[in-house]
């Protein structure tokens, strides 16, 4: 008779099953620790059978993730050319120094977070590239390195976000004032 025995707060799973001979005792078959980055999830799982450790990650919602990241960064790319090309028709009514100062720093902006969102695309265009690599090699599994790797472009593209977020904000608030 096998037995499921889940401990929630450290994240694993203890497979057990009774002895015939001496039903007050256990036999342990196997272990599974899950470990988690960020939005992944990895699954170790030992059996104890063949001593054998094996690594599970999800692989497809790493894919997911990062076509999303870049979907995202498509449509941010689209928007603020569109803000850059909507400052443009702003600044020929502009005739102040300050607010032609303020013209250029945001024209400055947009091009510089245009800049980081290609790159930032192109980096996780890369990055899925090497775990599909990763998964179709003989080992079938995705190295500690690139789990780092996805941690890092996700913290990348949560710092660019919040940056256009700010940016979006004196942008609007720029336009407002200049009308």
């Amino acid at each position: 008779m096998g037995l499921l025995v889940m401990n929630v707060n450290c994240g694993c799973i203890i497979f057990i099953s009774r002895i015939k001979e001496f039903p007050q005792k256990f036999l342990i078959l196997g272990l599974v620790i899950i470990r988690t980055h960020g939005n992944a999830s990895q699954f170790f799982i030992y059996s104890f059978l063949n001593f054998s450790p094996m690594v599970i990650t999800d692989v497809a919602q790493l894919s997911r993730e990062c076509n999303a990241w870049r979907e995202t960064l498509r449509s941010y790319r689209d928007e603020f050319g569109s803000f850059k090309n909507r400052l443009q028709e702003v600044a020929g009514r502009q005739v102040e120094r300050e607010a032609l100062l303020e013209v250029e720093h945001l024209d400055n902006q947009f091009h510089i977070q245009l800049i980081n969102i290609h790159d930032l695309k192109q980096a996780i265009k890369v990055h899925s590239r090497k775990v599909n690599s990763e998964m179709a090699g003989t080992e079938r599994q995705l190295a500690d390195d690139t789990l780092a790797d996805h941690e890092h472009l996700y913290d990348d593209y949560q710092s660019l976000e919040n940056t256009l977020h700010d940016l979006r904000h004196e942008f609007d608030d720029f336009v407002s004032r200049a009308r």
